[in-house]
Protein backbone atom coordinates (compact mmCIF):
# COMPACT_ATOMS: atom_id res chain seq x y z
CA UNK A 1 0.00 0.00 0.00
CA UNK A 2 2.91 2.67 0.54
CA UNK A 3 4.10 1.56 -2.36
CA UNK A 4 0.99 2.61 -4.29
CA UNK A 5 0.51 5.89 -2.25
CA UNK A 6 4.28 6.49 -3.76
CA UNK A 7 3.22 6.24 -7.13
CA UNK A 8 -0.14 7.69 -6.82
CA UNK A 9 2.06 10.74 -5.18
CA UNK A 10 4.59 10.48 -8.24
CA UNK A 11 1.83 10.45 -10.71
CA UNK A 12 0.07 13.37 -9.24
CA UNK A 13 4.02 15.65 -9.35
CA UNK A 14 3.74 14.37 -13.47
CA UNK A 15 0.70 15.43 -14.03
CA UNK A 16 0.79 18.70 -12.31
CA UNK A 17 4.02 19.50 -13.36
CA UNK A 18 4.52 18.36 -17.33
CA UNK A 19 2.39 21.53 -18.64
CA UNK A 20 3.81 24.06 -15.79
CA UNK A 21 6.97 25.41 -16.98
CA UNK A 22 9.33 23.92 -14.27
CA UNK A 23 10.44 21.09 -15.55
CA UNK A 24 8.36 17.52 -14.70
CA UNK A 25 11.57 15.24 -15.25
CA UNK A 26 13.25 16.91 -12.89
CA UNK A 27 10.75 17.04 -10.24
CA UNK A 28 9.95 13.59 -11.08
CA UNK A 29 13.92 12.55 -10.66
CA UNK A 30 14.41 14.44 -7.10
CA UNK A 31 10.48 13.10 -5.77
CA UNK A 32 11.94 9.56 -6.80
CA UNK A 33 14.89 10.35 -4.52
CA UNK A 34 12.72 11.60 -1.94
CA UNK A 35 10.21 9.07 -1.74
CA UNK A 36 12.93 5.77 -2.36
CA UNK A 37 10.78 4.46 -5.19
CA UNK A 38 12.72 2.05 -6.95
CA UNK A 39 12.42 2.58 -10.76
CA UNK A 40 14.29 -0.42 -12.36
CA UNK A 41 15.46 1.05 -16.29
CA UNK A 42 12.95 4.24 -15.59
CA UNK A 43 10.40 2.61 -16.67
CA UNK A 44 7.69 3.71 -14.03
CA UNK A 45 9.09 7.66 -14.94
CA UNK A 46 8.59 6.69 -18.75
CA UNK A 47 4.90 5.57 -19.17
CA UNK A 48 3.29 7.50 -16.75
CA UNK A 49 3.85 10.34 -18.98
CA UNK A 50 1.91 8.80 -21.82
CA UNK A 51 -1.23 9.62 -18.98
CA UNK A 52 -0.35 13.27 -19.16
CA UNK A 53 0.03 12.77 -23.43
CA UNK A 54 -3.93 11.25 -23.18
CA UNK A 55 -4.76 14.17 -20.71
CA UNK A 56 -4.25 17.26 -23.26
CA UNK A 57 -5.38 15.21 -26.42
CA UNK A 58 -8.30 14.62 -24.40
CA UNK A 59 -8.67 18.05 -23.93
CA UNK A 60 -8.15 19.49 -27.20
CA UNK A 61 -9.76 16.41 -29.06
CA UNK A 62 -12.40 18.67 -30.71
CA UNK A 63 -9.35 21.14 -32.26
CA UNK A 64 -7.27 17.63 -33.17
CA UNK A 65 -10.39 15.90 -34.98
CA UNK A 66 -10.85 19.27 -36.90
CA UNK A 67 -7.33 19.22 -38.66
CA UNK A 68 -7.56 15.42 -39.15
CA UNK A 69 -11.17 15.86 -41.20
CA UNK A 70 -9.43 18.85 -42.63
CA UNK A 71 -6.01 17.90 -43.82
CA UNK A 72 -6.83 15.78 -47.31
CA UNK A 73 -8.37 19.64 -48.80
CA UNK A 74 -8.13 22.11 -46.41
CA UNK A 75 -4.79 24.51 -46.92
CA UNK A 76 -5.48 26.25 -43.33
CA UNK A 77 -5.47 22.79 -41.50
CA UNK A 78 -2.51 21.46 -44.06
CA UNK A 79 -0.50 24.23 -42.79
CA UNK A 80 -1.38 23.77 -38.96
CA UNK A 81 -0.21 20.23 -39.72
CA UNK A 82 2.85 21.52 -41.17
CA UNK A 83 3.45 23.57 -38.66
CA UNK A 84 3.64 21.36 -35.80
CA UNK A 85 5.85 18.79 -37.45
CA UNK A 86 8.11 21.09 -38.38
CA UNK A 87 8.62 22.50 -34.97
CA UNK A 88 8.79 19.01 -33.72
CA UNK A 89 11.96 18.15 -35.76
CA UNK A 90 14.72 19.90 -33.42
CA UNK A 91 13.95 17.94 -30.74
CA UNK A 92 13.47 15.04 -32.18
CA UNK A 93 16.99 14.63 -34.34
CA UNK A 94 19.01 16.45 -31.05
CA UNK A 95 17.06 13.92 -28.74
CA UNK A 96 18.01 10.63 -30.77
CA UNK A 97 21.66 11.93 -30.91
CA UNK A 98 22.05 12.87 -27.44
CA UNK A 99 18.92 11.67 -25.26
CA UNK A 100 21.43 8.33 -24.01
CA UNK A 101 24.54 10.83 -22.52
CA UNK A 102 21.81 13.47 -20.66
CA UNK A 103 20.19 10.13 -19.05
CA UNK A 104 23.50 8.62 -18.28
CA UNK A 105 25.29 11.72 -16.74
CA UNK A 106 23.32 15.36 -16.60
CA UNK A 107 20.45 13.32 -14.91
CA UNK A 108 22.47 12.18 -12.36
CA UNK A 109 23.83 15.47 -10.99
CA UNK A 110 22.02 17.76 -8.90
CA UNK A 111 24.12 20.47 -9.60
CA UNK A 112 23.29 20.49 -13.27
CA UNK A 113 19.27 20.71 -12.15
CA UNK A 114 19.68 23.31 -9.58
CA UNK A 115 21.40 25.39 -11.99
CA UNK A 116 19.20 24.82 -15.24
CA UNK A 117 16.50 26.00 -12.43
CA UNK A 118 17.71 29.14 -11.54
CA UNK A 119 19.06 30.18 -14.66
CA UNK A 120 15.68 29.19 -16.43
CA UNK A 121 14.10 31.34 -13.87
CA UNK A 122 16.17 34.39 -14.67
CA UNK A 123 15.41 34.13 -18.42
CA UNK A 124 11.84 33.81 -18.12
CA UNK A 125 11.44 36.79 -15.61
CA UNK A 126 14.12 38.99 -18.23
CA UNK A 127 12.15 38.11 -21.57
CA UNK A 128 8.83 38.73 -19.50
CA UNK A 129 10.30 42.21 -19.01
CA UNK A 130 11.63 42.58 -22.56
CA UNK A 131 9.72 40.32 -24.93
CA UNK A 132 8.60 42.09 -28.25
CA UNK A 133 5.47 43.11 -28.70
CA UNK A 134 2.78 40.37 -29.04
CA UNK A 135 1.94 39.47 -32.69
CA UNK A 136 0.49 36.42 -32.58
CA UNK A 137 -2.40 36.03 -30.63
CA UNK A 138 -3.96 32.11 -32.04
CA UNK A 139 -1.11 29.47 -31.45
CA UNK A 140 -2.56 27.92 -34.50
CA UNK A 141 -1.59 30.22 -36.77
CA UNK A 142 1.98 30.88 -36.09
CA UNK A 143 4.09 31.85 -38.74
CA UNK A 144 6.37 28.35 -40.01
CA UNK A 145 9.58 29.91 -39.15
CA UNK A 146 8.82 31.03 -36.16
CA UNK A 147 7.24 27.75 -34.94
CA UNK A 148 10.65 26.14 -36.37
CA UNK A 149 12.62 28.22 -34.20
CA UNK A 150 10.08 27.69 -31.39
CA UNK A 151 11.02 24.30 -31.39
CA UNK A 152 14.54 25.30 -31.12
CA UNK A 153 13.90 26.41 -28.04
CA UNK A 154 11.90 23.25 -26.75
CA UNK A 155 15.27 20.91 -27.94
CA UNK A 156 17.04 23.42 -25.01
CA UNK A 157 14.84 20.71 -22.61
CA UNK A 158 16.88 17.67 -23.05
CA UNK A 159 19.04 19.59 -20.60
CA UNK A 160 17.35 18.21 -17.07
CA UNK A 161 15.85 21.14 -15.31
CA UNK A 162 15.38 23.87 -18.65
CA UNK A 163 11.66 22.78 -18.60
CA UNK A 164 10.08 21.30 -22.12
CA UNK A 165 7.20 23.79 -21.36
CA UNK A 166 9.42 26.73 -20.36
CA UNK A 167 11.59 26.77 -23.16
CA UNK A 168 8.93 26.57 -25.80
CA UNK A 169 6.94 29.34 -24.14
CA UNK A 170 9.98 31.46 -23.54
CA UNK A 171 10.43 30.82 -27.19
CA UNK A 172 7.21 31.41 -28.25
CA UNK A 173 7.52 35.04 -26.43
CA UNK A 174 10.20 35.53 -27.96
CA UNK A 175 8.18 34.85 -31.65
CA UNK A 176 5.87 37.39 -30.99
CA UNK A 177 3.23 35.19 -29.15
CA UNK A 178 1.30 36.13 -26.57
CA UNK A 179 1.39 34.78 -23.29
CA UNK A 180 -1.86 32.48 -24.26
CA UNK A 181 -0.67 31.91 -27.79
CA UNK A 182 2.63 30.61 -26.38
CA UNK A 183 1.38 28.03 -23.83
CA UNK A 184 -1.18 26.74 -26.10
CA UNK A 185 1.37 26.34 -28.76
CA UNK A 186 3.62 24.57 -25.83
CA UNK A 187 0.72 22.18 -25.63
CA UNK A 188 0.25 21.40 -29.58
CA UNK A 189 4.33 20.57 -29.72
CA UNK A 190 4.19 18.77 -26.89
CA UNK A 191 1.68 16.21 -28.48
CA UNK A 192 4.21 14.71 -30.71
CA UNK A 193 7.13 15.35 -29.12
CA UNK A 194 6.05 13.27 -25.83
CA UNK A 195 4.75 11.08 -27.91
CA UNK A 196 7.88 10.18 -29.78
CA UNK A 197 9.98 10.42 -26.81
CA UNK A 198 7.29 7.98 -25.01
CA UNK A 199 7.96 5.32 -27.66
CA UNK A 200 11.54 5.83 -27.93
CA UNK A 201 11.84 5.59 -24.19
CA UNK A 202 9.86 2.69 -24.25
CA UNK A 203 11.65 0.62 -26.70
CA UNK A 204 14.64 1.38 -25.10
CA UNK A 205 13.53 -0.34 -21.71
CA UNK A 206 11.30 -3.10 -23.29
CA UNK A 207 13.65 -5.87 -21.83
CA UNK A 208 12.40 -4.41 -18.15
CA UNK A 209 8.88 -3.95 -19.32
CA UNK A 210 7.88 -6.93 -17.06
CA UNK A 211 9.87 -5.82 -13.54
CA UNK A 212 6.50 -6.50 -11.84
CA UNK A 213 5.62 -2.56 -11.55
CA UNK A 214 2.19 -2.76 -13.52
CA UNK A 215 0.36 -1.61 -10.47
CA UNK A 216 2.11 1.07 -9.88
CA UNK A 217 2.47 1.69 -13.23
CA UNK A 218 -1.58 1.62 -13.40
CA UNK A 219 -2.10 3.86 -10.27
CA UNK A 220 0.22 6.72 -11.74
CA UNK A 221 -0.52 6.52 -15.04
CA UNK A 222 -4.15 7.25 -14.03
CA UNK A 223 -3.13 10.08 -11.82
CA UNK A 224 -0.77 11.73 -14.34
CA UNK A 225 -3.77 11.78 -16.71
CA UNK A 226 -6.22 13.51 -13.76
CA UNK A 227 -3.97 15.61 -12.77
CA UNK A 228 -2.55 17.22 -16.31
CA UNK A 229 -6.11 17.20 -16.75
CA UNK A 230 -6.90 19.66 -13.99
CA UNK A 231 -4.21 22.18 -14.82
CA UNK A 232 -4.08 22.77 -18.17
CA UNK A 233 -7.25 25.03 -18.73
CA UNK A 234 -6.17 26.87 -15.44
CA UNK A 235 -2.99 27.56 -16.67
CA UNK A 236 -3.94 29.05 -19.34
CA UNK A 237 -6.15 31.24 -17.73
CA UNK A 238 -3.68 31.97 -14.62
CA UNK A 239 -0.52 33.12 -17.71
CA UNK A 240 -3.21 35.16 -19.73
CA UNK A 241 -3.88 37.04 -16.70
CA UNK A 242 -1.38 37.18 -14.33
CA UNK A 243 2.20 36.26 -16.57
CA UNK A 244 4.97 33.45 -15.82
CA UNK A 245 6.29 35.34 -13.02
CA UNK A 246 5.41 33.35 -10.43
CA UNK A 247 6.61 30.35 -11.95
CA UNK A 248 10.35 31.75 -12.85
CA UNK A 249 10.38 32.82 -8.82
CA UNK A 250 9.60 28.81 -8.13
CA UNK A 251 11.97 28.15 -10.03
CA UNK A 252 14.90 30.01 -9.00
CA UNK A 253 13.77 29.17 -5.04
CA UNK A 254 14.22 25.62 -5.60
CA UNK A 255 17.26 25.91 -7.56
CA UNK A 256 18.51 27.75 -4.34
CA UNK A 257 17.32 25.12 -2.11
CA UNK A 258 19.04 22.11 -4.19
CA UNK A 259 21.45 23.39 -4.07
CA UNK A 260 22.15 24.35 -0.49
CA UNK A 261 21.15 20.76 -0.25
CA UNK A 262 24.00 19.38 -2.14
CA UNK A 263 26.62 21.48 -0.88
CA UNK A 264 25.42 21.06 2.72
CA UNK A 265 25.95 16.95 2.76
Amino acid sequence: MIVLLKAAILGVLQGLTEFLPISSSAHLVIGERLLHFSDPGSIFNTTIQLGSILAVMWLYRHRLMQMAAGLPSNAVEQRFAMMIVIAFIPAAVLGLLFSDFVKRVLYESATVIAVSFIVGGIVMLLVERFRPAPIVHDASITPVPRAFTIGVFQALALVPGVSRSGATIVGGLLMGLDRSAAAEFSFFLAMPTMAGAFVHEIWKVRHVLGSGLGVEIAVGFVMAFLASLAVVKPFLRFVGRSGFGVFAWYRIAAGAAILAATFAR
